[in-house]
């Protein structure tokens, strides 16, 4: 007798192309889509999709019916932890679940499930497969402070030849990266290239590749007095929420430029904007504010020591592949029995 695949159902926006990818590496598995039921992508990685893309009544139930049948969910449907709930209370067969964001533990969070639930089913993250994108993207935040880029576009837009300034070398410099999995490492390996000391913060005082020196958390105010730089890679936790507070702000050495790749939540984002009105903080690179999308009364789009971007650091034209491939190599360890990776710890939830 052939033993029964096992039943990934996709519910989030997947091309055919991937789905075919998925099938011909592991043919042990069923992978259960229907593209009608799914909202078309605006670009790579919009895993939401098309906000005006609405189901029929009869459509919605044909994908509840889907989603209820499988042993795995690929994605979050429609992004929305409240449907997650319902689909985990309505489908005793679910086992895992993979998340596309890489700090996906907060979705998890969000969908308020029980004890049992958690214990049942096994969330895992697509952590790593940013890495790269966003550790780019700290490079590109660190130098902008470093060589004044705010300046040089002040001056270029009012077509002022100033004297000449003494710019940063990032080489003569000292980062220091919150967060040492696996953006965090990425940041520090890039860094490091460039010559930068780096300075990492970790609760386990093992030392880590490319990472200079290893501070434990009881140390961070001693760490943010050395840096030039803090590049912050945290997930957005209870444990995280408001570290970067008024009072560690304000031990930062004077025209440090801070580069925010984690989770908005990290930092009191009014006292940061306090410190950068003082331009105690040299520059602040966000990718990421405490509430997305940043409201339009905020300070922080007219500050001009303030480079914002709309959390679109970490997208990429080969996001989705990769993803889709590393979703494969768990399910084969699923189906081996083997550990899976990046599992959401369910307690702190990252």
């Amino acid at each position: 007798m052939t033993p029964e695949k096992l039943k990934v159902a996709v519910a989030t926006p997947l091309s055919e192309a991937l789905c075919a990818l998925i099938e011909s590496r592991l043919p042990e598995i069923e992978l259960m889509r229907d593209q009608s039921l799914l909202p078309p992508m605006r670009h790579p990685a919009d895993f939401a999709g098309d906000p005006a893309f609405r189901r029929t009544p009869e459509e919605e139930a044909r994908f509840d019916a889907m989603l209820c049948e499988a042993d795995v969910l690929y994605g979050i449907p429609d992004v929305d932890p409240q449907r997650l709930a319902k689909i985990v209370e309505a489908n005793p067969r679910l086992r895992w679940v993979h998340v596309m964001a890489a700090g996906g533990g907060g979705q998890v969070k969000a969908a308020g499930l029980s004890a049992d639930a958690l214990e049942r089913v096994m969330f895992t993250t697509s952590a790593g497969v940013h890495g790269g994108p966003l550790a780019e993207y700290a490079v590109f935040g660190v130098l902008a402070g470093a060589k004044q880029l705010p300046r040089i576009v002040a001056e270029q837009r009012d077509h002022h030849w100033g004297g000449r300034w003494m710019m940063g070398q990032i080489s003569e410099q000292q980062v220091l990266v919150l967060g040492l999995g696996g953006i965090g490492r990425e940041v520090a390996r890039r860094l490091s290239l460039l010559d930068m000391h780096v300075l990492g913060v970790s609760r386990q005082q093992r030392m880590v590749p490319h990472v200079d020196e290893i501070i434990p958390p009881s140390q961070l105010r001693e760490g943010v007095r050395r840096a030039d730089a803090i590049v912050i890679a945290l997930p957005g936790t209870e444990a995280t929420e408001g570290l970067i507070d008024a009072e560690l702000l304000a031990e930062m050495k004077p025209g440090v430029t801070i580069v925010n790749v984690g989770r908005g939540t990290v930092i009191d984002e009014p006292a940061l904007i306090e410190a950068l009105k003082r331009q105690h903080i040299g520059l602040a690179v966000l990718d990421v504010t405490a509430s997305e999308p940043l409201d339009q009364a905020s300070p922080l789009w007219d500050l001009p020591n303030v480079l914002l971007t709309p959390h679109t650091a970490a997208l990429s034209e080969s996001e989705d592949r990769l993803i889709a491939e590393f979703f494969a190599d768990n399910a084969r360890r699923y189906l081996n029995g083997e550990a899976l990776r990046n599992r959401v710890d369910t307690v702190e939830f990252y």
